[in-house]
C-alpha cells in the first residue's frame, strides 16, 4: 500500500511496497506524466514526485488508479565488458568462501536491472546481485575510486562513472563510458534498464 508524503510547497514523496513497485510507478510517471507532473526521482523504495501545482492536487493525481500497471516497453540489455582485477577481489572472496574465479563467474553471469540512480551523475544502483556475494561496504570510504571501477555493496552492484570517493568492494575495472554529457541521456543506465556484464579478463 503506497503512503503520500507531502515533501515541500510542489512534491510529493510516494513510499512503495518495494523497489519493483517504485520502478513502476516512475516507468508509468516518467512515460506518461499526468498533467501537473513536472519530474519523477525513483529511490530503493521511493519515488519523489515534483509537479506545477501544490502537495494535495500533486497527491491525488498519483493516486491515478492504474498508473503503474501498465506495461513499459523494456529497454535495450546494455552490456558492460569488464575485467574481474578489482583491487577487493581477493578480500571479497576470502569473506565469502569462494575463489577469485567463482566471483568473478558469479557477478558476470547474473542479469541485473536498473533500480535508481544517485550519489554522482551516471551512478546507477544495479538489482540482481547473487546474495552470495553480498558484502559490506568499507568502514571507512576510500578517497579516491577510479573512473570505472566495478564494485558490490550489499545487495547492490555499480560501476563508478568517474572518479570519486567511496566505499563499495572493487571486483573489476570496465573501460566503458559510464557518464558523457555531451550523449543523450548522459547517463547509460537509465531506471528500469537491464544491464549484464560480459568478463574480458
Amino acid at each position: 500500500m503506497r503512503r503520500i508524503r507531502r515533501c515541500g510547497v510542489n512534491a510529493v514523496l510516494v513510499d512503495c511496497d518495494d523497489a519493483r513497485d517504485a520502478l513502476e510507478l516512475w516507468r508509468r510517471l516518467h512515460a506518461e506524466p499526468p498533467d501537473g507532473v513536472v519530474e519523477a526521482v525513483p529511490g530503493a523504495r521511493t519515488v519523489l514526485v515534483v509537479g506545477r501545482t501544490d502537495g494535495p492536487l500533486l497527491a491525488a493525481l498519483v493516486r491515478l488508479p492504474g498508473l503503474a500497471l501498465d506495461p513499459i516497453a523494456e529497454q535495450p540489455e546494455v552490456v558492460i565488458p569488464v575485467r574481474y582485477d578489482g583491487v577487493d577481489l581477493e578480500a571479497v572472496a576470502g569473506a565469502t568462501g569462494l575463489t577469485t574465479a567463482e566471483v568473478a563467474t558469479r557477478h558476470g553471469s547474473a542479469g541485473y536491472a536498473v533500480a535508481f540512480g544517485g550519489f554522482v551523475p551516471g551512478f546507477a544502483y544495479l538489482t540482481g546481485l547473487d546474495p552470495a556475494l553480498s558484502v559490506p561496504r568499507h568502514d571507512t570510504p576510500r578517497p579516491r575510486v577510479p573512473r570505472g571501477s566495478v564494485a558490490i555493496a550489499g545487495v547492490y552492484t555499480a560501476v563508478y562513472p568517474m572518479e570519486t570517493p567511496g566505499g563499495w568492494r572493487i571486483i573489476g575495472t570496465t573501460q566503458l563510458s559510464l557518464f558523457d554529457p555531451g550523449r543523450e541521456p548522459a547517463a547509460l543506465l537509465q531506471p528500469g534498464g537491464r544491464v549484464r556484464f560480459e568478463r574480458i579478463g
